[in-house]
């Protein structure tokens, strides 16, 4: 049985995103399809990347830190990969805790504006 392929558009539609982004992410060598003429064609290798891919960008990597941790892998395999993620997620964990101390600021400053303002109103 061949190996699983999904043209350009069907990668578009399973990952929900936009030619114009799947054309950057293989301009930017995170993914690298076969081409048969003008066609693209993702392989279980192609798949598998842009899911890590996606689930970097959600937890909020950027794409040249994804681009490197997956270099790791092709270069220096699976262990190494694994130690450089933790390393990521180290820098990710407290940049999110940073970033969520300071919308739990602004969300208080502005209920308290809100409610002010709210109170000048009705008094």
């Amino acid at each position: 049985m061949a190996e699983q392929r999904l043209s350009f558009k069907e990668m578009c539609a399973k990952f929900d995103v936009t030619p114009r982004t799947l054309r950057y992410y293989e301009y930017i060598e995170l993914l690298q399809p076969e081409r048969d003429g003008r066609s693209r064609w993702y392989g279980p290798k192609e798949v598998a990347r842009m899911t890590l891919i996606l689930r970097g960008r959600k937890f909020g990597f950027q794409l040249e830190d994804i681009r490197q941790w997956l270099l790791i892998y092709e270069h220096d395999g699976t262990e190494a990969q694994m130690r450089a993620w933790i390393e990521l997620a180290d820098r990710q964990l407290v940049e999110l805790d940073e970033q969520r101390k300071q919308l739990d600021e602004a969300i208080a400053e502005l209920r308290d504006l809100r409610n002010q303002t709210a109170a000048n109103l009705d008094g």
